[in-house]
């Protein structure tokens, strides 16, 4: 495993760099693609291994029998996440914005209040306007440079029409990993306000060293009736394009709802979501995380001291995630000017902030996961960007 490899992926359909001119304005010749959540890093290679033999194989039929599959996801989150999931509550969607979309279509109705702790994952707000729901938002307080819940104001916002709660743990922007206080409190939250409590932890597997992720049934077990987990070989393992996900749901009353629903709507896995999955989630890739984490702590390190070193920029302390949220308040700059320095001069593609919601109109997203030369590039021309500041 390279992580310092630098692939070329113009030409390939990558969103995040064959898109990036035509949605940013950041040239394709010069520019640094820091926006959509994927890593410009090959896979462990027990996962191309599993394509390669599909491929040699050269037949793409149904799959069946998913015993391997749903093995794998139970021994990982055994080992690492300490986690026993039960065989029959795991099912697979086609992608966690798709097991979003579904939990929302299965547990609530058209007018419905969805409570969203902003700002946070913008697919969230998307999905949940697109179904005809409305979208509650619960701003994060920032403390000593970091979230933190702010109940007592979100209680004030109930009203009594929300039906569910999305959280996203650990958190994407910011990349805060939730203690299991404060996970108690979110539950506790729920059932005072009777929400459906949908935990997306996509990013429970990229977390940085000092910080300890805990899955909320294990950090609150009381509230399994009401709790579905979201979980994801994709971001682990750079596969989103695999577009295979896993909604789990411990209590028998909720998953026969999403069943049903499930089947109304026809759905079923890829085939090549599932073999990549099963290949993943196994100690050798377990391995292969371990040193992608080793390789992010270092981008993390370059990134914060350099960005930090500029005066007015701030970088919030990631803990999870490979996504850096960079607050720009401290220029005195109104968000378009900031963004035209990133774009235009620094010519940097990151995720504008106001786009998660409320909070987040001071900053940008950048990702961190391209080999380390791209972020020691990317910190000179923001150095170079905000220069008159120094």
């Amino acid at each position: 495993m390279n992580f310092d490899e630098q692939i070329n992926r113009f030409g390939t359909h990558s969103v995040k760099w064959d898109m990036m001119e035509k949605t940013y304005g950041v040239p394709a010749q010069t520019g640094i693609a820091m926006w959509v959540a994927d890593m410009d890093f090959r896979p462990p290679a027990c996962v191309q291994q599993a394509v390669e033999g599909m491929a040699a194989h050269g037949l793409y039929g149904y799959y069946g029998d998913d015993t391997a599959y749903l093995d794998a996801i139970r021994w990982w989150m055994a080992t690492r996440h300490g986690w026993d999931v039960p065989r029959e509550a795991i099912f697979t969607t086609h992608g966690l914005v798709n097991g979003t979309a579904m939990c929302v279509d299965t547990f609530t109705q058209p007018g419905d209040g969805v409570v969203l702790m902003t700002p946070v994952y913008h697919a969230f707000a998307r999905v949940i306007k697109a179904a005809g729901r409305n979208v509650v938002e619960c701003p994060l307080a920032v403390e000593n440079g970091r979230y933190t819940l702010d109940l007592a104001a979100w209680e004030a916002r109930m009203t009594g029409a929300e039906r569910m709660m999305i959280l996203c743990s650990p958190h994407n922007p910011g990349g805060r990993v939730w203690t299991v206080e404060e996970l108690r409190a979110v539950a506790d939250f729920c059932r005072r306000h009777d929400l459906i409590l949908v935990s997306d932890e996509i990013h429970h597997d990229l977390v940085y060293p000092g910080a300890k992720h805990t899955v909320m049934p294990l950090a609150a077990p009381e509230i399994l009736d009401r709790l579905v987990m979201m979980t994801a070989t994709t971001k682990t393992f750079n596969i989103a394009g695999s577009h295979s996900g896993n909604v789990i749901i411990p209590d028998a009353a909720l998953r026969a709802r999403f069943a049903a629903r499930m089947n109304a709507m026809g759905i079923s896995a890829n085939s090549f979501g599932l073999f990549m999955a099963t290949a993943a989630y196994s100690p050798e890739g377990a391995a292969w995380v371990d040193v992608l984490m080793t390789y992010l702590d270092g981008n993390r390190q370059v990134f914060d001291a350099g960005v930090n070193a500029i005066p007015g920029l701030r970088s919030m302390p990631l803990e999870a995630t490979y996504l850096a949220w960079v607050d720009f308040s401290g220029t005195g700059m109104e968000p378009a000017e900031f963004i035209a320095r990133v774009e235009q001069q620094a010519q940097i593609a990151a995720n504008h902030g106001i786009s998660f919601g409320s909070g987040g109109e001071m900053y940008l997203r950048f990702n961190l996961a391209t080999p380390r030369a791209l972020v020691v590039e990317a910190v000179a021309r923001l150095q170079k960007a905000f220069a008159d500041l120094q």
